[in-house]
């Protein structure tokens, strides 16, 4: 079975539960579970005293009415709002962005009403993965030699010398995961001291201070505004994997070494001098508390909240029973679904620190004259998705039902066990690199129309919400969670899910690995602060 929905070819009559999917007793909407025909006939519909009968074509998880609807009135799914009718609309209608728009409605922000307390696992009961051990506590599950830049004038040169170390080159460092390059368009242009500067130098630190990073150089032009000593000093940053751990990072400037060649050349012989050292380290049994997952979702659809996404939302309570940690991050795609979470907040003053981040975007957006409704992208509409709040109801369900213990800003270190939230645009690439950045060294990434995104120093994970798409694009899905759909139980899903975090943490490679993408995504957050 390659996972394609049946198509009616024409109107018929069939059973509710055949067809769609009504998520909740109080929802206005179902979902369609395969294209309905126009004219179609829907039987036994949950809370309805009459069959519905579609009005227009209504495409493979997209949404219908089940009741009438009045202009103003708001439209609920998951049993919340997703947004309010535009026009009247009748039972039956296709509801999408046509006839469905936001508006402001008060949330009911309750703050630590709905905390759960979790049961952690002792140290003794808990499962391990095989992970690199590092001095302060930390482990990773990759074990990487960065080269990193300071300045976008030295992005060539960090690339030209992590591509000298192939897996021929590296064959005597067998525990070493690759050299990699951390490059990125940033570094000068900037104030010092400017939010810009201190997101960027608080993201180069994070990278370099990665449980996935063995060791690591720095490399600048010389002229930058963001100066290696001074990042150095601001983080007290030290070598790693090094004989003498408490000396300053190996630091290269194109300028000081002579020139492109010089410091590529330079550059390669410092690696070369720091390969012996990470290869020292070996995986050993680590308690899954080490692991900290950056919840992630891109190319979203319909289903993102139905399968996928709940999914990623059990595994990530299991870890958080292990002792590890999830984050969530995104915070334009929790707007309209944040009272989920502050309900959910250990204290009054977490929860009203996630509000303040929900107010600084509305700041944010209104200042550079667009809205927070824009965030559905055009597939996310062809999937399904109407609104920022549909999307946004579907998006929190990764992180599953645990307290949140924390809220950090962007690349901010996270040290709390349990569930925290980082701010962070909703764009992937940059909002990854802040939670890898802030310690994460694992991702999950969800997707319902398909995504080929990796991340390197951290793993990622992709989880396809339906399985047309797990099957078109098999080569970079790792899990199929449109099995679900298909009468497979969401636990087993998990399970599944859980195992392949493991295994993935203790050396296996994910697709994207496989394919060898995950440089190019790393992204610092850029205020706009060019000067």
């Amino acid at each position: 079975m390659n996972g394609e929905l049946l198509i009616p070819l024409e109107a018929t009559t069939l059973a509710f539960e055949e067809a769609a999917l009504k998520l909740h007793p109080d929802d206005d909407v179902a979902i369609a579970k395969l294209t309905l025909a126009a004219g179609t006939t829907l039987r036994d519909v949950p809370g309805a005293d009459c069959p519905v009968r579609t009005a227009q074509a209504i495409p493979v998880g997209h949404k219908f009415a089940l009741r009438p609807l009045a202009p103003g009135q708001p439209i609920r799914r998951y049993g919340q709002v997703i947004g309010f009718a535009r026009q009247a609309i009748q039972a039956g209608d296709h509801v999408h962005v046509h006839n469905c728009g936001v508006a402001d409605f008060e949330r009911d922000y309750a703050f630590g009403v709905d905390v759960k307390p979790v049961s952690v696992l002792p140290v003794a009961q808990r499962r391990t993965f095989m992970g690199y051990p590092r001095p302060d506590g930390r482990a990773g599950t990759r074990n990487y030699v960065a080269v990193i830049s300071t300045v976008n004038c030295s992005a060539h040169v960090v690339r030209a010398i992590a591509r000298a170390f192939t897996k021929e080159t590296l064959a005597d460092f067998p525990n070493v995961d690759g050299v990699i390059a951390i490059a990125h368009g940033l570094g000068c242009a900037v104030r010092v001291g400017s939010e810009d500067y201190v997101l960027l130098q608080r993201v180069l630190a994070g990278m370099a201070n990665h449980p996935n990073v063995g060791g690591y150089v720095l490399v600048g032009l010389g002229c930058e505004v963001n100066q290696i000593n001074d990042l150095v000093d601001n983080y007290r940053l030290r070598a790693n994997g090094e004989a003498q751990p408490n000396t300053p990072p190996l630091a290269l400037t194109i300028q000081e070494t002579g020139g492109t060649r010089k410091t590529i050349e330079a550059g390669i012989a410092a690696v070369r001098a720091l390969l012996p050292a990470v290869n020292a380290v070996a995986r050993q049994p680590t308690p899954l508390s080490a692991l900290t997952v950056a919840l992630q979702c891109g190319g979203s659809d319909s289903w993102s909240g139905v399968t996928a996404n709940p999914v990623l939302g059990m595994v990530s309570d299991m870890l958080v029973q292990q002792g590890g940690s999830v984050v969530l991050a995104e915070t334009p795609e929790i707007y309209g679904a944040e009272h989920l979470l502050t309900r959910r907040a250990i204290s009054r003053e977490v929860g009203e620190k996630l509000i303040q981040k929900v107010r600084w975007w509305e700041q944010h957006t209104a200042k550079h004259g667009i809205e927070i409704d824009n965030n559905p992208s055009y597939g996310n509409k062809v999937g399904g998705l109407t609104t920022i709040f549909e999307k946004s109801l579907g998006a929190v369900a990764k992180a599953g039902t645990s307290p949140l213990v924390d809220v950090v800003d962007y690349a901010e270190p996270v040290t709390r066990p349990g569930f925290t939230f980082m701010d962070s645009p909703g764009y992937d690439p940059v909002s990854v690199t802040g939670q890898v950045a802030g310690g994460c060294n694992l991702v999950v990434f969800t997707t319902g129309r398909g995504s080929c995104f990796g991340f390197k120093p951290a793993p990622s994970i992709k989880v396809a919400s339906n399985s047309a798409t797990y099957w078109r694009m098999e080569e970079d899905m790792d899990i199929n969670a449109g099995k679900v759909l298909e009468g497979i139980p969401m636990q087993a899903v998990a399970d599944e899910l859980m195992d392949y975090v493991i295994a993935v943490a203790s050396g296996q490679q994910s697709k994207s690995e496989a394919l060898q993408i995950g440089e190019e995504e790393f992204q610092p957050w850029n205020l706009g602060g060019i000067l």
